[in-house]
């Protein structure tokens, strides 16, 4: 059996950001280890016909008060961007990048670097579309921002976003963020409670 959570996410997702931080405890309660994967929930629209929730009718606004509630519920920091929702291809190339890269020197950075992105752009505000924005907070973590600009420019990398997000819905992925643990699909940041109650009994 696998020991893993795939944890699939969009950088522009506030949920996403929301369980970001909370997924690691109950993966650490459970023996597992989070597989980080970045999509990109612009292609996902595209099968789904579906659009951000703050540009939904009748929903927008609940989602604003929404983001905020469950931040606040959960004792996290949130500030909604005043650039919302925004591009993070570039902060998703760098993501794979580190999580697969051979040298554990470079992908032993890889949670720490999903945490800077989603604290630049849910608290500090920051312009996470901005490739030298995400280089810093790469160099800022340890990893040299020349080595990462130059390598989320080449085509492997821009392949590898692809093929994540082409894998991604092809297991039905539909929205951020969605937890997949042997086999077995969460969706929502309101989900890993009952995520942790079916780890805790071995499904049901």
């Amino acid at each position: 059996m696998s020991k893993t959570i795939d944890f699939y996410f969009d950088y522009s997702s506030p949920f996403g950001y929301l369980a970001s931080e909370r997924i690691e405890e109950l993966a650490a309660k459970h023996d597992r280890t989070i597989v980080w994967r970045p999509i990109l929930l612009g292609a996902v629209f595209k099968v789904t016909g579906q659009a951000p929730l703050t540009q939904m009718p009748l929903k927008g606004n609940y989602s604003m008060r929404d983001f905020a509630r469950s931040a606040k519920e959960h004792k996290i920091t949130y500030k909604h961007p005043e650039n919302f929702p925004i591009g993070a291809v570039a902060a998703c190339r760098a993501t794979l990048w580190m999580r697969d890269h051979e040298s554990e020197n470079i992908s032993k950075h890889t949670t720490a670097f999903v945490h800077a992105v989603f604290q630049a752009y849910y608290v500090a505000g920051k312009d996470i579309s901005d490739t030298d924005v995400i280089t810093q907070l790469a160099n800022d973590i340890g990893v040299d921002h020349a080595l990462l600009n130059s390598a989320i420019n080449e085509q492997p990398v821009k392949a590898a976003l692809r093929k994540e997000v082409d894998d991604a819905i092809a297991l039905e992925v539909f929205g951020s963020p969605m937890m997949i643990v042997d086999n077995e699909p969460f969706w929502g940041n309101d989900r890993i409670e009952q995520l942790d109650r079916w780890l805790d009994q071995g499904g049901w």
